[in-house]
């Protein structure tokens, strides 16, 4: 296609809006190329990826070694199915069953695929294992909560965008406070209760970090009670937070392990749930599964994800860039910013919202400077690079961020 031909980012977002249901409100700018932390609109214009699709491309975009495995794979077989065996999925579920350590993995696709899989062996085991009587288990979880987007993940949202106007909603799940150990005891007393979901940090909340202790106490609370801590790392995990895993901050080991987004590096859909045979085992031939979940691709691409995870050592650099980007964010003076929080490189500036000076419109602002992150909750800017992203370059997006702030004083 030469110059002349090339269409105008407005033509593109146009098309959408012309043809594609109206569920997102984007950014005005329309991506066109990828390469680590940075993108090219249609225009040709480069920018940082402060977003990493939501800690997706936590690798970065286009990793070679990854989109290698992709190409290889694609060239020699792509679907099988589950109905017979692949020359792939076997050795995928070894290496990712070591690299976190549990018995079993049962493959997926999406986050929100993974969270019901979860779901679904939790209560299974609540039947099989713990002896709860038929149709009465309970599943605990948390305000503010953001597990995808299903009608059951939805009925148990506190979000009124996701949840209202969509009802009847799946019963089974209670709801308490995050980062409250108080309330979780009490909900933890009905023996009924068969699993506790929770974020270790509450990413589309916007950033939310419990307090110190609170993981590992609420672990241990539900040890006491015979519940499963179930643990959803498909934003947190694959070393965004400065760990391999946001829980391995204080050291726990969740029962039923939730994994998506940047396990496959943000090159196709792969989620997985990690368990052991006490849980896994209970859910039989039949009874769950997924035409494309442990598909050829997938055990490929997620393999060499993992491993650029590893040799990149990304789960230290997330912790010592992080430390970085909270203390420049820190030192903006800005009556607009209210709090800097955050682990490794996921990270939210909190924005007091006045006309003509919200979150919304600073992100428009770096967006046209060069940054690109997006608000969520009206007033909460999440910040999350991808992880390759070097130190200069970080430091490059902060004066880019810096300089919005300023022209908005």
């Amino acid at each position: 296609m030469s110059n002349t031909e090339k269409r105008s980012s407005q033509e593109f977002i146009d098309l959408e809006a012309k043809y594609g249901a109206h569920n997102y409100h984007p950014l005005p700018v329309v991506l066109d190329r990828g390469e680590g932390p940075l993108v090219w609109d249609v225009e040709g214009k480069q920018y940082f990826d402060f977003l990493s699709a939501y800690s997706a491309v936590n690798q970065g975009h286009c990793h070679p070694k990854i989109i290698k495995a992709l190409t290889d794979q694609a060239q020699k077989l792509t679907l099988t199915s589950r109905a017979f065996y692949n020359s792939t999925l076997g050795d995928y579920e070894k290496y990712i069953t070591e690299y976190f350590g549990y018995d079993k993995v049962l493959p997926m696709n999406t986050g929100a695929e993974a969270d019901e899989t979860a779901l679904k062996l939790c209560r299974r085991w609540g039947y099989d294992v713990k002896g709860i009587a038929e149709n009465q288990a309970k599943i605990i979880v948390c305000e503010g909560n953001f597990h995808g987007r299903t009608i059951t993940i939805i009925s148990m949202s506190t979000d009124p965008d996701s949840r209202g106007g969509f009802g009847p909603y799946t019963p089974g799940f209670e709801i308490v406070p995050y980062n409250d150990l108080d309330a979780l005891e009490k909900a933890l007393e009905d023996p009924n209760v068969a699993g506790f979901l929770v974020e270790p940090i509450q990413g589309e909340a916007g950033v939310y970090v419990p307090e110190d202790g609170y993981l590992k106490k609420a672990y241990e609370l539900c040890k006491s009670k015979n519940v499963l801590f179930i643990a959803d790392e498909v934003q947190t995990g694959i070393a965004r937070t400065g760990k391999l895993l946001a829980c391995d901050h204080e050291g726990v080991r969740p029962d039923i392990l939730i994994l998506g987004k940047a396990l496959s590096g943000g090159v196709i859909p792969v989620s997985a749930v990690l368990a052991d045979d006490e849980i896994m085992l209970t859910i039989k031939p039949g009874e769950h599964g997924s035409t494309f979940g442990g598909f050829p691709l997938a055990g490929k691409v997620a393999v060499a994800a993992l491993e650029v995870v590893r040799e990149e050592k990304l789960a230290e650099r997330a912790e010592y860039l992080g430390k970085i980007f909270r203390k420049e964010m820190s030192s903006i003076k800005s009556d607009m910013i209210e709090l800097v929080r955050g682990k490794g490189l996921l990270n939210a500036v909190v924005i007091h919202n006045k006309p003509g000076k919200t979150a919304w419109d600073i992100c428009v602002r770096m967006k046209e400077l060069g940054v690109l992150a997006k608000p969520t909750h009206g007033n909460i800017i999440r910040f999350a690079p991808p992880i390759v992203i070097t130190e200069e370059q970080l430091y490059e997006g902060i004066e880019l961020i810096k300089k919005a702030f300023k022209e908005f004083e």
